[in-house]
């Protein structure tokens, strides 16, 4: 067992890096590849493989769609990376991003029975890695984006929603929004305020911070201001807005409020942050309105611990941190949307989906059972990956974007059987 002190309220694993390497280094990769069919006979390889695979080949072949019944492509999804964004990491490059990739793909099956594959791309062209995911397409019924940096990230999903009739989602984008969110709901319901007509503040503009703000947007929010080492953000800022940031402009700030996060966060019911350690000040939570809600999500140190925002006068705090209540985990979140996704074989992941799964997971929590270190379920309630699933398959039925219809408690049903909870 790892030795462990205690400082400041925050448990350290002192010996993590030890561990973590002897254990990758054991396990020499953290999936592999498992037949379903047994070859255990002539006559088993003549019907796995030549000459009796080519009858599949030959319907596939007269129908595309098909692959999703004789392959493996209905149940699989590419986790793809070009290495540039890597957790706190920075660009270390694909080699150094597999960890992450191969980690994601293991969350897929523990917590959706979703088959992934880490792709990890050598180049950070964006216009080759589109090339390359769309030559990739047709192995696949969905695509996983993860730590490409922005702001090519949202171009490189935008053109391949374009281009693939198959779901394309940026996880650090609409992963960590749609987990935030349902937290965030969570934490209205408890201090009994309303989401139309809560004071927002969203501390960085970043990947996560931008999808935050949209998200908060198309569900209604109509007083929030984003915040970045620019100050706040307004129409006809003087800076170097990507295009993401330059459309918030033109949909937060209504007042052209002016100034830096300690001048915007005053009397905020909802301070948001996907930014930098430590910069949520006591002074800052203190300032906010009464009834605060605080959700530090900064990876791996967030802007305040849980408890110097308890202690500083939130009402509801939370983290990214397994170590402490309220967690916002983007694992609440990637198994069910894609789960859904691809059980109804959607060729997209619409803002409605989303919308969808924010409530599927904050619904879990029963209005008597909230308290202030319980507004967002838990990463391993057994609940939300399936509820996740049938809300999304759900919606993509109702707009349109299933190619087969199936019915929604069968989804979750389905869910809750191949994941075994």
């Amino acid at each position: 067992m790892p030795s462990i002190t205690i400082k400041k309220g925050w448990v350290i694993i002192m010996d993590l890096k030890e561990q973590a390497l002897s254990l990758h280094k054991e396990w020499n990769g953290k999936i592999t590849t498992t037949p379903k069919c047994q070859v255990k006979s002539r006559e088993d390889l003549a019907l796995a493989y030549t000459p009796g695979v080519a009858e599949p080949c030959k319907v596939i072949a007269g129908d595309k769609e098909a692959a999703y019944t004789y392959t493996i492509k209905s149940n699989t999804v590419a986790v793809v990376s070009d290495g540039s964004a890597v957790l706190g990491l920075g660009n270390i490059g694909p080699e150094a991003a597999m960890p992450v990739m191969e980690g994601k793909a293991a969350l897929f099956k523990t917590f959706g029975d979703v088959d992934a594959v880490p792709i990890c791309i050598d180049t950070k062209d964006p216009a080759k890695i589109i090339e390359t995911v769309r030559f990739l397409q047709p192995s696949f019924a969905g695509i996983n984006l993860e730590d490409i940096s922005s702001p090519k990230c949202y171009d490189i999903e935008c053109e391949l929603k374009k281009i693939c009739d198959i779901p394309v989602f940026h996880d650090d984008q609409h992963g960590t929004a749609i987990a935030c969110l349902a937290a965030v709901i969570g934490a209205l319901r408890f201090v009994k305020k309303d989401m139309k007509t809560a004071k927002f503040v969203v501390n960085g503009c970043g990947a996560a911070g931008s999808a935050i703000g949209r998200l908060l947007i198309s569900m209604g929010a109509e007083n929030v201001t984003m915040v970045d080492r620019f100050g706040a953000l307004y129409e006809g800022i003087d800076a170097n807005l990507d295009r993401i940031q330059s459309y918030l402009a033109t949909v937060t700030n209504k007042e052209h409020k002016k100034g830096t996060l300690a001048d915007i966060a005053k009397g905020a019911d909802v301070l948001i942050g996907v930014s930098a350690p430590n910069v949520f000040t006591k002074e800052i939570i203190a300032s906010m309105a009464d009834k605060a809600i605080v959700f530090a999500l900064a990876n791996p140190v967030p802007e305040t611990s849980y408890a110097d925002a308890i202690e500083a006068g939130a009402a509801v705090a939370g983290t990214g941190r397994s170590d402490s209540p309220n967690q916002v985990n983007n694992v609440t979140v990637f198994p069910g949307v894609f789960r859904g996704a691809i059980d109804v074989r959607a060729k997209a992941i619409t803002e409605e989906m989303k919308v969808a799964a924010v409530y599927a997971i904050s619904e879990l929590i029963d209005e008597k059972d909230l308290r202030a270190d319980y507004v967002v379920p838990d990463a391993f309630d057994p609940r939300v990956a399936p509820a996740v699933a049938a809300a999304v398959a759900r919606v993509a039925m109702e707009t349109g974007i299933a190619r087969i219809k199936v019915d929604p408690e069968e989804v979750r049903a389905n869910t809750m059987k191949r994941v075994g909870r």
